[in-house]
């Protein structure tokens, strides 16, 4: 199940939250911790796609990384932080409703078109893998880190406040599909 499928944000708020969009609210519960003050969003979630891009990366020079890779799922920003025991994690979960739209669907949209490109990527390498290709196998995964690497720092950004989202275009031009 991808992010986007998962409950929104309008479901996960409390019936008495302030409205998506005002971070004043918030501010002083998270100076000084990891969670930007300008977005509400924190950047420990993209650990969740470092950890894949990592794996994947291996896959060339081990290819049987490549069972472990294809057992990675996607998780929502609320998943993932609902799946960890840090101090902020609950903080994270409960802030994601108040997360500005400006912010919110750029970051969704990016993290949508991450998770494409690594399930594409994981696609392509089983079907490298399968044909004993390990040129191809190389070749893909070449090809596709850039692009994943890429979108792991639009969305850090995002997090931190910029508002851009890369076209599916844009994506595509990255991959050279």
């Amino acid at each position: 199940m991808r992010s986007g499928d998962l409950p929104g944000p309008q479901q996960t708020a409390s019936a008495n939250a302030e409205p998506a969009g005002d971070v004043t609210p918030f501010v002083d519960r998270v100076r000084g911790t990891n969670i930007s003050e300008t977005t509400l969003l924190a950047t420990d979630y993209l650990n969740h796609f470092n950890e894949i891009v990592m794996l994947i990366e291996m896959v060339p020079d081990m290819p049987e990384m490549l069972d472990e890779a294809k057992e990675w799922r996607p998780k929502s920003y609320v998943e993932h932080f609902a799946g960890l025991a840090t101090p902020l994690h609950l903080l994270a979960i409960e802030l994601y409703p108040h997360v500005p739209t400006k912010y919110r669907v750029p970051f969704e949209t990016t993290i949508g078109q991450l998770e494409g490109v690594i399930d594409r990527t994981l696609r392509n390498a089983e079907n490298a893998l399968a044909k004993n290709d390990m040129r191809a196998l190389r070749d893909r995964i070449g090809v596709a880190l850039d692009p994943m690497r890429r979108l792991i720092d639009i969305a850090a950004g995002i997090i931190h406040g910029a508002q851009k989202a890369l076209t599916q275009d844009e994506i595509d031009s990255l991959i050279g599909t």
